[in-house]
């Protein structure tokens, strides 16, 4: 099934919640609205159709210069629909939702994919992104006392934690920000 005809099937099925598709784009994607996320991620694994039973992988995004925050969420299918496809990833598509920067929520969707436990745990550590409905949403790379999420493009690096003092690839004692 071509990425063309996924989108079809979203937009038919989810009308407007599929706010915009990019064909064109290097790795193409659908933009899915944030408050039906939850049901276009259902959608997506259990439908028949669509078959995405795999999670590759969440990035988290700063679309600083929008006041928002996005995640990208990598899904493949990997059973094939018919003899005639290939059995190694199938179908690949990449979704992305968008989050106001300010009280960022995406609800969690680790309860259709496993592999969304780690990473929208990743995702609220460094970009500080709530995901209501995870199981156990809590740091899982930076300490609990940190403060703030490092890899917000507008986050300022201590110059210290806890006595060890900051420094940047090139070893500057005292970086700028």
């Amino acid at each position: 099934m071509s990425f063309e005809e996924i989108c079809q099937i979203l937009k038919s099925q989810f009308g407007d919640a599929i706010e915009e598709t990019a064909v064109d784009s290097c790795r193409p994607y659908v933009i899915v609205s944030n408050d039906k996320w939850t049901e276009v991620a259902t959608f997506l694994r259990n439908d028949s159709r669509m078959a995405f039973d795999f999670l590759q992988c969440i990035s988290a995004i700063d679309l600083l210069a929008d006041d928002k925050l996005a995640c990208v969420y990598d899904l493949a299918a990997m059973s094939p629909l018919s003899a005639t496809e290939n059995m190694s990833y199938v179908r690949e598509l990449a979704v992305r939702v968008v989050t106001d920067r300010n009280n960022p929520q995406i609800a969690s969707v680790a309860h259709l994919w496993a592999a969304a436990d780690w990473h929208e745990r990743e995702a609220y550590d460094l970009m500080g992104i709530d995901f209501p409905g995870h199981p156990n949403l809590e740091r899982i790379l930076c300490p609990d006392d940190w403060v703030g999420h490092p890899l917000r493009k507008d986050y300022a690096h201590p110059l210290e934690y806890h006595g060890i003092p900051g420094t940047t690839e090139h070893e500057l004692k005292s970086p700028r920000h």
